[in-house]
């Protein structure tokens, strides 16, 4: 296996992603009020560096707990910002001082493989949601798909009709390596964007030399970072650890191998906490790995870091160009699309399982499934981790 490659394959799976990275980016510019040029930079620069020094296929998404609860609750973009420089600096502390390779290590394989399933069916539920038009960002703009000139085929909804259709051509072309799936699947949603969507923004599109502001919200307040503590970082850190790191590391080694030699706890922590300082200087949103995306840019076709160096310089060359106008270019793509992708993603990463036989395995991964469904991935984690050690001490049966 190559360490770098550039071909269709490559880009395709580069985009395998989109169905969670744009909903929750768009949301948190439009309700959160995060400055879209320093939030896109922030991603392409993580994108390219992660590439460039893990060596392969790294994913960058948002950090999931913060994103959604920020959204649906319309926090400001201080109280966001802030959260991004807490988990930055926590982070660093795991890394720096090598505790997250301790803790990595007292993780049991069926709480990591819990973790796995347990995103993966998320993953797949969220992406039946934006087909069906039920995601918590198409409920707030009160429409399935915002920017489509129409929401109806006749009685069905247009979102089903696109989801239905992408679905079967992902199952057709999935293994095609000379018509790549998700290349077809996005590049399908762009041209019926152009033809059928609002256009939303487009007018306005002017080509120039956009940079971020340096601190465009300034300096975060102790009101907010106190605020963010208690309801943003401490519930998404048990999830960033394990998923994120130790779920994200395991995955890695599954599909690369030796070549995945770079992508160790410390690495990944480290990295991440690299990131968010940068996208808090930028006004961007808090961003992480994650065993999600990863399975999402291999099942489309990613194998090595020029995924990662091509999606993350065309985020950074358009954000250069043409600024916050970038929105209004992915608004093209319709949420029904982004559903295919987040869908199979998901089925991608749930099928990491098959490799627990024992009874005690699958029951430690039931508990984690069963956990977060009722509450979070956190709670899920920690009761997980928890059952898998009363096992290991003989003093629960099954």
């Amino acid at each position: 296996m190559k360490r770098i490659s550039f071909s269709r394959m490559e880009f395709a799976g580069s985009l395998g992603d989109f169905g969670t990275l744009l909903p929750i980016s768009i949301g948190m510019i439009m309700i959160n009020g995060l400055d879209p040029i320093g939030l896109f930079l922030s991603i392409g620069l993580f994108y390219i560096f992660s590439g460039l020094f893990f060596g392969v296929t790294t994913p960058v998404q948002p950090m999931k707990v913060i994103g959604a609860y920020a959204i649906a609750t319309s926090m400001s973009s201080a109280q966001v910002l802030s959260s991004g420089l807490l988990m930055g600096v926590f982070l660093l502390i795991l890394g720096a001082t090598n505790l997250m390779t301790v803790i990595g290590k007292l993780v049991p394989k069926p709480v990591v493989r819990g973790i796995q399933f347990t995103a993966g069916i998320l993953l797949m539920i969220e992406g039946l949601k934006l087909i069906l038009g039920r995601s918590e960002f198409q409920l707030m703009r009160e429409l399935a798909e915002p920017y489509l000139e129409f929401q109806q085929l006749g009685v069905v909804p247009i979102g089903i009709v696109l989801g239905i259709l992408g679905i079967i051509v992902t199952a057709l072309f999935l293994e095609n390596r000379k018509l790549p799936a998700g290349l077809l699947v996005v590049l399908g949603g762009v041209i019926f964007g152009l033809v059928f969507g609002t256009g939303e923004g487009l007018e306005d599109l002017e080509l120039g030399l956009h940079l971020p502001d340096f601190l465009p919200f300034g300096l975060p307040q102790p009101i907010d970072l106190n605020f963010a503590l208690f309801a943003l970082v401490l519930p998404q850190l048990p999830m960033t650890m394990g998923n994120a790191v130790i779920a994200n590391a395991d995955l890695s080694r599954q599909y690369f191998g030796e070549l995945s030699n770079r992508v160790t706890y410390r690495s990944l922590t480290i990295s991440m906490a690299l990131a968010n300082f940068l996208s808090f200087s930028i006004g961007g949103m808090p961003l992480c790995h994650g065993a999600g995306g990863l399975a999402a840019h291999y099942r489309f076709g990613a194998r090595t870091s020029g995924s990662n160096l091509m999606i993350g310089g065309l985020f950074t060359v358009l954000v250069l160009l043409v600024g916050s106008s970038l929105l209004s270019i992915l608004y093209l793509i319709p949420m029904a699309v982004l559903g295919v992708l987040l869908f199979f993603a998901g089925v991608q990463l749930a099928l990491t399982i098959s490799d627990v036989r024992e009874k005690k395995g699958i029951f430690v991964i039931l508990v984690i499934f069963a956990v977060t469904f009722l509450s979070n991935l956190a709670f899920g984690f920690v009761l997980g981790l928890l059952v898998a050690y009363l096992y290991r001490s003989e003093r629960m049966k099954l």
